[in-house]
């Protein structure tokens, strides 16, 4: 989907991607199938508020409702503050103050393609013995985790651990519809696979297994987003902490902050 694509092509285009009928999307938006034609061939223009209506009931990110309303003629409706400025500040405090309190384990902040905001020094034992050029800004989490310069070589479960990542990334793109992050699904499909691998059915959670010098670690992660943002930029925002899987992993890392 381009800006150059008129609005109603694009919301027909969100719809398909939805798997939503027309039928479906006017009976959930309150809109009649005959309004909602006349909004995707083009002979009727939609005002700005249908546009956002439209968005929400389709589940559109907040920087492609911006999209569709530079498509429709109209001023984007949801800012784009970077962390830095004034009126994030408050956002940038908690997001640092989250992370810093994760320590001695590990925590990432991440944008919405997977590059690196911040993280706290408990990262370094993870990314320990990567390539300079996979640390160089802006650095991406995933392809650091999977590239067989990066941390692949010492993660143990790498064919689980990749799976978990492609299929995350893969709903990612189809949500998105983000051609930067299908762009990266695709390069990361091109490295090494790891071999096969079987899933242990007594673990609830994907686990992290990686080498630290003799030591191997256990870990899993948990994912935390900002709830009914207004802004692009904290929308887009996510803040992964990893914990110990076991007493030995927690040991470890504990042992490191002294």
């Amino acid at each position: 989907m381009t800006q150059s694509t008129h609005v109603g092509a694009q919301l027909k285009s969100w719809r398909e991607r939805r798997r939503l009928t027309q039928l479906g999307l006017s009976s959930t938006a309150g809109v009649s199938t005959r309004h909602l034609s006349f909004i995707e061939t083009g002979r009727s223009k939609p005002s700005k508020d249908m546009i956002i209506h439209l968005s929400e009931c389709l589940e559109v990110p907040l920087r492609q409702r911006n999209t569709l309303l530079l498509a429709g003629g109209h001023a984007p409706a949801y800012s784009e503050s970077a962390l830095a400025e004034t009126p994030m500040s408050a956002v940038s405090d908690a997001i640092n103050r989250i992370v810093d309190a994760h320590d001695p384990y590990p925590a990432v902040v991440v944008d919405h393609q997977w590059d690196l905001i911040v993280g706290n020094r408990a990262v370094s034992i993870l990314t320990e013995g990567a390539a300079s050029f996979l640390l160089e800004p802006p650095v991406n989490v995933l392809r650091l985790s999977l590239h067989p310069e990066g941390m692949a070589e010492r993660i143990v479960n790498l064919a689980q651990w990749r799976n978990h990542v492609i299929a995350r990334l893969r709903r990612e793109v189809e949500v998105t519809a983000d051609a930067q992050l299908g762009a990266l699904l695709e390069e990361l499909l091109t490295y090494p696979s790891g071999g096969e691998w079987y899933e242990d059915e007594s673990s609830l959670l994907v686990p992290l297994r990686i080498r630290a010098g003799d030591t191997e670690l256990a870990m899993f992660s948990t994912t935390t987003v900002f709830g009914t943002p207004r802004d692009v930029t904290l929308a887009e925002i996510a803040i992964e902490c990893f914990y110990p899987s076991d007493r030995e992993t927690a040991e470890f890392f504990r042992a490191k902050s002294e």
